[in-house]
């Protein structure tokens, strides 16, 4: 018996081929011409108008990220009357790299477009039913991009291809194929017969009757077929496998909600120039295929996506919105991109998903309800609340099946996040969101999911992504085949709100997973690209700047508030926060116009803010300063400006043996001749917050080579190795400047220069770091040895922070090796504490260390630079700059202050001298205002969100300082919100209950 199931399974695989040799017959060649654009894509009219050379089967074409436009042109022969014909295309495609390579988009002469054309879909349908003679005449906009994969799977190797300007300019692909031909449509039913079935069988128990019922069917399927008659002998094959098809699934079948989707990622191993064409294809495609299949739905997220479609691609859009009121093309995820949740700040997580829901309740009319985000590299514990506020209800995601260590013990959970906020949460439990529908893929999913008993169904995302066209014809015979059938999951193609709401009903006391959805793996992604990160942290700073001084200037002098811009500016910004760009994980190209795009941001955010603090000023000569930071050290939060006060205080540099003494009062710092830390002490406790014998401020290098990620991943044997910078190096020094020292410090081919000094006022030694970074596949971190002994590290996340532990206790703490915190890390035992801040680091590690005279210290280090090889050979190399801060005698009150103002430093501006009173003020220290601005609907209101920071539940108070007529809770999206619980309010302001970490967000309309 063992020795015929091979037998057939063999036999099966070889009729395979020659069934699928025989799916088109009868070839008639077509003509071909070719034009191939300059530069950068032209408008549709001008490749359709083009003049096209001869062009031939076996012609080469295409060099890196250009474009060809195809003109085709032929007639159905009159042999074909009565047949289904298809024109057929291989501009050089590879199956097994679909989404990754050569592209096209077919028009018709007039401009209307037919349909994607990718290495799974070669095919054109011309006719249903051939009279003969009619004619061809169709136009591919076709692209050249270069394939950055190597061998099998995702293989990344160091290569030019990822910027035109240095990619080589010779062609890439070559014409394999262009023809009419008739399409056997028997033939391929049966070839999908013939699939389903046998990859049925090959996943059922060798022990089971079915399995064996299927290959006796199949075996006495293929004795019906003539090898030299195919078409002519399908029918009689096919109805050799009726009997096994018809068998109904068993009671206990494991039921699959299959959607159609095709997950494309906004930019990555191409420009977001070349996404915008990826999509118009893949949404051409799926729209043609509903045409013929009207059981397919089709989910889409990224509104940004939607956006491009409509904007580049109206004749595309216009059948997007058909298939879209139809109920078929589904909108998901409500967010504006599907974006990295690690590093955006929690203002920008707020926007992704405000601006995301909005654009398809005005496209479309429709309320996202859940937020899709198969791809990113671990989740924030603060997204819970976010979706929840958002008005979504669900959470998908696949990533987490990536763990290297450990395995998620759920594949449908509540997820509850760091305010208490729970959201229903599915992880597809065939382990992808880019299925083909197979077999084994289906088998997968029943097999592997982990609520077996309490629950019984999974989402299965199906079809080719990354410009691969989305589902196939193909991946819908297949659903339609294992719909009911014996020995498979049940699949049911149908929207992804209906697999949720069935979710629900079926398993209400789903388990609670609480905290950060952590990944592990791709922890580089915390620092790769440092220009990319920086220019999001700057931009999101500089945005609730201009926020702020455009509305306060609105209200106080009447200034026009710059609407328009903001939204622009705000788009920019979360379009660069999608998974690929901040994590640092694209090519070159996308990452040089990352930065450039950021330095434009910048510049036009100053000059908003410029402008709003002009208007506030007033005219005079006087100086004003403006602070943007949310707490004044030792008051109340304040968010306003003032005239500067009188500096007392002095920072005093002193020569000490073969050091110097820093001293400002409240903080006393040494350093030795090296130019490190040796002591650093909180004049108000008067502790030493460096633990004995150590230096802070430790340079360290690592090598940098993970196994196959470069630019995602650091393994965790990096430590294994490490280089301490203790000494100066080669043209290295020390001298005294104004008010600390700079030091100068080489290594390798690289040279970093610092300054450290103690800001006026201010209980914080900051680090200002400049580096020429010319090092490979190395590491860089910054250590600082604390004397504090503690289990656990506060890393602050959006609207709040998390614990992580110190220790390496269990396996899922000692996958936490490399985290990603924000604008600090504070560790502390009772009584004392210190914080590092930092104004654009995200990759942190804290550890225990065995400490001189006993117990433990703690270790924070931050991650600054990496120097990955791919997918952008050139990464991270050049000149950065940095401030990262060590606070002293910190509590998290302290960190959280700390961490602001690092990244808002004061304003000055010239004017009547006047202060500028705040809009809004708090008298509670712990509760943020992250947020201040006009309502997005344009009628004036006044917005204020706010956060409770310290994890405590507490009572606070906000005084509005202006006439106001009514104050409302709302939503992200700043509708009423039903639920206003802790929220009172009177005539000069609202007296707030807040639980811990909650997010509120305030409407105040104005007198």
């Amino acid at each position: 018996m063992h020795d015929d199931r091979q037998l057939i399974e063999g036999r099966l695989a070889r009729t395979l081929q020659r069934v699928e040799d025989a799916v088109w017959s009868d070839p008639e060649p077509v003509d071909l011409g070719r034009w191939d654009a300059p530069g950068e894509p032209v408008p549709v009219a001008e490749g359709l108008a083009a003049d096209h050379a001869p062009c031939a089967v076996g012609d080469l074409w295409g060099p890196p990220w250009g474009t060809a436009w195809f003109r085709v042109r032929g007639s159905v022969p009159e042999r074909f009357a009565g047949r289904v014909v298809d024109l057929r295309l291989d501009l050089g495609f590879d199956p097994e790299r679909t989404g990754f390579h050569a592209e096209g988009l077919v028009y018709r002469s007039d401009g209307s477009v037919v349909k994607g054309l990718h290495p799974r879909t070669q095919w054109v349908r011309v006719t249903d039913a051939a009279a003969g003679g009619e004619a061809v005449d169709l136009h591919v906009e076709a692209a050249s991009n270069p394939l950055l994969l190597g061998g099998g799977g995702f293989d990344f190797r160091p290569s030019p291809m990822g910027d035109p300007d240095t990619a080589p300019r010779d062609p890439l692909y070559r014409v394999a194929r262009a023809e009419l031909a008739v399409f056997e449509t028997e033939v391929w039913e049966l070839q999908q017969d013939l699939e389903v079935l046998g990859q049925l069988a090959a996943e059922l128990p060798l022990e089971d009757a079915r399995r064996w019922e299927l290959l006796r069917a199949l075996d006495r399927a293929m004795d019906r077929l003539d090898v030299a008659d195919l078409a002519g002998t399908a029918a009689a094959a096919r109805a050799e496998l009726g009997p096994a098809l018809a068998a109904p699934a068993r009671a206990s079948a494991h039921r699959v909600s299959a959607v159609g989707h095709a997950h494309i990622d906004s930019a990555w191993l191409w420009p977001t120039r070349e996404t915008v064409r990826k999509v118009a294809r893949t949404c051409a495609n799926v729209t043609s295929l509903m045409d013929d299949h009207p059981e397919l739905v089709f989910a889409m997220s990224s509104a940004q996506q939607f956006a491009w479609v409509r904007e580049h691609r109206p004749e595309v859009w216009e059948r997007v919105v058909e298939r879209v009121r139809e109920g078929r093309f589904v909108p998901v995820g409500g967010m504006w991109v599907e974006s990295d949740t690690n590093m955006p700040g929690g203002e920008a997580l707020v926007r992704q998903l405000t601006h995301g829901k909005r654009f398809f309740l005005d496209a479309f009319g429709i309320e996202t309800r859940e937020v899709w985000l198969p791809d990113s590299f671990g989740y924030t514990a603060a997204l819970p609340q976010l979706v929840a506020l958002s008005g979504s209800r669900w959470f998908l995601t696949q990533k987490i099946s990536w763990n290297t260590t450990n395995r998620f013990p759920h594949h449908t959970f509540r997820w509850e996040g760091l305010d208490g906020s729970r959201v229903l949460t599915h992880f597809p439990s065939a382990d992808t969101y880019g299925s083909e529908v197979s077999g084994a893929e289906v088998a997968h999913a029943a097999r592997n999911f982990l609520d077996k008993g309490a629950a019984n169904r999974s989402m299965l995302p199906f079809g080719w992504g990354d410009g691969g066209g989305g589902p196939t014809r193909e991946m819908l015979a297949r659903a339609a085949r294992l719909r009911d059938l014996d020995g498979s999951a049940r699949v049911e193609v149908e929207r992804p709100d209906t697999f949720f709401e069935q979710a629900e009903a079926e398993y209400p006391e789903a388990p609670v997973w609480v905290g950060e959805l952590y990944l592990e793996m791709h922890r580089g992604t915390y620092t790769s690209q440092a220009r990319t990160k920086q220019g999001n942290r700057r931009s999101e700073h500089l945005l609730r700047e201009a926020e702020l001084w455009a509305a306060t200037a609105s209200v106080r002098v009447g200034s026009e508030y710059p609407y328009e811009r903001l939204d622009r500016l705000w788009k920019t910004v979360l379009l660069n926060q999608f998974h690929d760009i901040l994590p640092g994980s694209s090519i070159g190209w996308v990452h040089r116009q990352a930065v450039e795009e950021y330095a434009a941001v910048a510049a036009e955010l100053e000059e908003l803010i410029a402008a709003a603090q002009a208007a506030l000023a007033g005219d005079g000569e006087a100086d004003v300063v403006f602070n943007a930071a949310p707490h004044a050290r030792g008051g109340a939060p304040a968010m306003g400006a003032d005239a500067p006060a009188a500096d007392d205080a002095a920072v005093t540099v002193t020569a000490d043996g073969d050091g110097w003494v820093l001293d400002n009062g409240l903080v006393r710092a040494r350093v030795d001749a090296d130019g490190l830390l040796t002591s650093v002490v909180d004049a108000a406790s008067g502790r030493e917050a460096l633990a004995p014998g150590s230096r802070g401020n430790r340079l360290q290098l690592h090598p940098d080579t993970p196994v196959r990620f470069d630019a995602w991943d650091v393994d965790a044997y990096y430590r294994n190795t490490v280089t301490d910078l203790d000494g100066l190096g080669d043209g290295g020094s020390v001298v005294v400047v104004d008010g600390g020292l700079r030091v100068v410090r080489t290594m390798g081919r690289s040279r970093v220069e610092q300054l450290l000094t103690l800001p006026v006022g201010e209980a914080r030694v900051d680090v200002a770091t400049d580096v020429d970074w010319q090092e490979r596949e190395t590491l860089l971190k910054a250590a600082f040895d604390l004397d504090v002994a503690t289990e656990r590290a506060a890393c602050e996340v959006q609207f709040g922070h998390v614990h992580r532990p110190t220790h390496t206790n269990t396996s899922w703490d000692a996958a936490r090796f490399e985290v990603c915190a924000h604008r600090w890390v504070h560790v502390g035992e009772p009584g004392f504490g210190a914080a590092v801040a930092n104004d654009s680091t995200y990759g942190h590690d804290v550890t225990r260390a065995d400490r001189a005279g006993g117990g433990t210290s703690t270790v924070v280090r931050l991650s600054l630079l990496r120097a990955p090889q791919s997918p952008d050979p050139v990464a991270d190399l050049g000149r950065h700059r940095m401030t990262y801060a060590l606070v002293p005698g910190a509590g998290v009150l302290d960190a959280v202050r700390e961490g602001y103002r690092l990244n808002l430093p004061l304003r000055r501006a010239r004017g009547a001298g006047a202060p500028v009173e705040p809009l809004v003020g708090l008298d509670r220290d712990g509760v943020v205002v992250e947020a201040v601005k006009l309502a997005d609907d344009g009628s004036g209101d006044v917005v204020v969100r706010l956060y409770e920071a310290l994890g405590a539940r507490v009572a606070a108070r906000l005084d509005v300082g202006f006439d106001h007529t009514s104050v409302a809770v709302t939503d992200l999206l700043e509708r009423p919100a039903d639920d206003t619980d802790g929220v009172t309010a009177d005539e000069g302001g609202v007296e707030l209950a807040l639980r811990p970490f909650q997010v509120l967000t305030l409407r105040i309309g104005r007198g």
